[in-house]
């Protein structure tokens, strides 16, 4: 199944706050009407999705995505992961993590340490940040799309897949990456029509 709508419109929101945006931790999409604008990483990825989504329920003119899976998004990262999961079925775990076996649009949850800010949050598999991989339509290459605080300059940035991969094989090494399919969650709603 092609998601072309979804697909462009998460590269339109890339394209318009990548740069432009910085991080907060905690602050979801509402923190883009903020001057100067911030977002933390499971705001940017719910937002992608949930606009992804829309899009795509736009485009074919009915319920492709059903509200309460796109509710279910506007969360931590560690619980997007969860919710994608269970609605779909579908996780890929450290070792299974290539290049090759991504799925076109995933979304992919890490445990980076154990910040003090999670201790009172217990979180499944220590997932404390999340990615969302896009695709850039002229040419259908990959890229990974985050807000992240942790850089020289933090906020909304973009990498192509295949470098990304390779700075963050320490984590796949040490299993603390996984990866989920949202898209996936339109399957359940098409079966049934």
């Amino acid at each position: 199944m092609s998601f072309e709508a979804g697909e462009a419109t998460m590269w339109r929101l890339v394209q318009r706050y990548t740069g432009q945006v910085g991080y907060q931790r905690g602050v979801k999409s509402e923190g883009l009407s903020a001057n100067p604008p911030v977002i933390d990483c499971s705001g940017w990825t719910a937002l992608l999705l949930t606009q992804a989504m829309q899009a795509e329920n736009d485009a074919a003119g009915r319920e492709m995505f059903g509200a309460d899976d796109m509710l279910a998004l506007q969360t931590w990262s560690d619980r997007i992961i969860h919710e994608i999961e269970i609605r779909t079925g579908f996780i890929l775990e450290a070792g299974e993590i290539t290049a090759a076996s991504l799925p076109r649009c995933a979304t992919i949850g890490l445990k980076m340490g154990a910040p003090a800010w999670a201790a009172n949050h217990p979180r499944p598999r220590g997932i404390t940040h999340i990615v969302q991989v896009v695709r850039r339509p002229q040419d259908d290459a990959p890229f990974v799309s985050e807000a992240f605080g942790g850089s020289s300059q933090p906020g909304i940035s973009l990498a192509p897949l295949a470098e990304w991969l390779v700075l963050e094989q320490p984590r796949i090494r040490a299993e603390e990456m996984w990866v989920v399919d949202p898209f996936r969650m339109a399957g359940k709603m098409v079966e049934g029509t």
